[in-house]
């Protein structure tokens, strides 16, 4: 199990990277993460949701993904509140005081995804959740020590050197987490080194003295990494450096924006994510509106940014505008949510950009879907994972065929479209079309083939600098 002394330590890449250089070694290897945090999602093959990471590690497994490698996912809604989704399915909403309560109960379930892999494969790599040094945090704990010890299994901390403190990250932790706790830990991984890893020799030394752990080894700054789908949404990157520019705001509760990740990689094209408080720039040719997980509650955020302003001042200056899933409701007149799915049950206009409106409805649309651009023809896969249906004239100039079924709308002019469906630009011949038909010149991204050789780079990379059949020791 690899741990972390804190978030964004670089615990999600490493897994990736250890599954591909396990898999190249030849082992079958699953991954495994008990709880994750995070509104970045992807469909499984077997109906449910988990979290992107999970997903990119199944990939550098060669394996399917599947509810079992993530069996509890938080997606926040608002800042103390998270819909819980156990096992691919909504299970609850709660605020996080309430959740506190529910962890226990949850924990046989955790248990038996994690025999269902250990079944299937030789090797499990398990990825644990923020740091076990948050003992306010231990009682009931699932995501860290409390799993690893339940499950009984070795853990590995590592510890993020780039933002500083790397030394009391790891002492830090070793003086207060639980005697019984600390046992887990097998040794520790130095990540995201920049410069000369030798002039770190002595802090290096300094922690295997201070803790008795083992060290198993110094991972240089890894660039290539920027091209794999991120997790989390401070992790949102702007990118490119061509002439095309594409705009995407930064809602609060944006989600799925590894959708942007082709775009940003494409030759041609430039990629701007717009920080709260900073107008839309004014020469994007393409604005797209991304999911969330709060429509309601992020249109309006949208309006308290003036963004709504600056929409409409685009698509006067002939600019295109695209939402996706949530981004596609917030484009339409009127979103209703009776129940109070999302929040408070009430309804909110929206941008008037699309002549479509939107209703939230209890059931969510979990499917891996296969269609056709209705304009260019292309093959398009993806996936929907929305709440909702949307209705009204401008879906009669759907932008998708799906096995018959009209998905999307556009305006008139053809200038607005919006689609539920996730992960189109994945696709190299429809990306390739779209934006031509919006007048981009692009390169001829494979983009498959670019996270495949990212991901073998990766595991090459572990391979150079981690003592990998150290850590291969450790398994039992």
């Amino acid at each position: 199990m690899v741990q972390g002394t804190g978030s964004d330590v670089g615990k999600s890449v490493l897994v990736a990277g250890l599954c591909r250089a396990l898999v190249r070694r030849g082992h079958k290897v699953r991954p495994f993460k008990p709880q994750n945090m995070s509104n970045n999602a992807a469909v499984t093959g077997d109906g449910g949701e988990i979290g992107r990471a999970q997903a990119l590690q199944a990939r550098a497994c060669g394996a399917t993904p599947s509810v079992h490698m993530n069996p509890v996912l938080l997606k926040p809604e608002t800042d103390i509140g998270a819909q819980v989704i156990v096992r691919g399915r909504r299970y609850a909403t709660a605020a996080a005081r309430d959740y506190a309560k529910l962890k226990p109960q949850l924990l046989s379930a955790v248990l038996e995804s994690f025999d269902t892999l250990r079944s299937q494969a030789d090797v499990v790599l398990v990825e644990g959740a923020g740091s076990p040094a948050e003992v306010n945090l231990r009682a009931g704990d699932i995501a860290n020590m409390g799993f690893a010890r339940a499950a009984d299994i070795p853990v590995i901390l590592a510890a993020d050197i780039d933002r500083g403190g790397v030394i009391a990250q790891l002492v830090g932790t070793r003086h207060v987490i639980d005697p019984e706790d600390e046992a887990m830990i097998a040794g520790f991984v130095i990540n995201k080194f920049r410069g000369d890893p030798r002039l770190f020799d002595d802090g290096y030394d300094f922690v295997k003295q201070q803790t008795g752990w083992t060290g198993f080894g110094i991972v240089p700054w890894l660039p290539e990494c920027g091209r794999l789908p991120a997790e989390d949404a401070v992790q949102i990157r702007s990118g490119g450096e061509g002439a095309f520019k594409v705009a995407a705001p930064h809602l609060s509760r944006i989600a799925n924006f590894d959708d942007l990740d082709p775009l940003r990689l494409e030759p041609g094209v430039t990629v701007e994510i717009v920080p709260p408080g900073k107008a839309l720039p004014g020469d994007a040719d393409l604005v797209i509106l991304a999911g969330t997980k709060s429509t309601i509650g992020d249109l309006n955020f949208l309006r308290e940014q003036g963004w709504d302003i600056d929409l409409a001042a685009h698509r006067r200056r002939g600019g295109h505008i695209l939402g996706i899933c949530g981004g596609y409701q917030m484009l339409g007149q009127n979103i209703d949510d009776p129940d109070g799915i999302e929040g408070p049950p009430g309804s909110a206009a929206g941008l008037d950009l699309l002549d479509v409106k939107t209703v939230m409805k209890p059931e969510k649309r979990l499917a891996l879907t296969t269609g056709r651009h209705v304009e260019s023809g292309e093959t398009v896969t993806g996936y929907e994972i929305h709440i909702g249906t949307t209705e009204g004239p401008d879906c009669a100039r759907p932008m998708f065929d799906i096995d018959g079924r009209p998905e999307g709308a556009r305006s008139r002019d053809r200038r607005v479209s919006g689609a539920y469906l996730h992960g189109m630009f994945a696709e190299d011949g429809f990306r390739a079309a779209y934006l031509k038909g919006l007048g981009a010149d692009t390169g001829g991204l494979s983009y498959e083939t670019e996270v495949e050789d990212t991901l073998d780079r990766l595991a090459a990379h572990l391979e150079t600098h981690l003592d990998v059949d150290g850590l291969v020791a450790t398994l039992r």
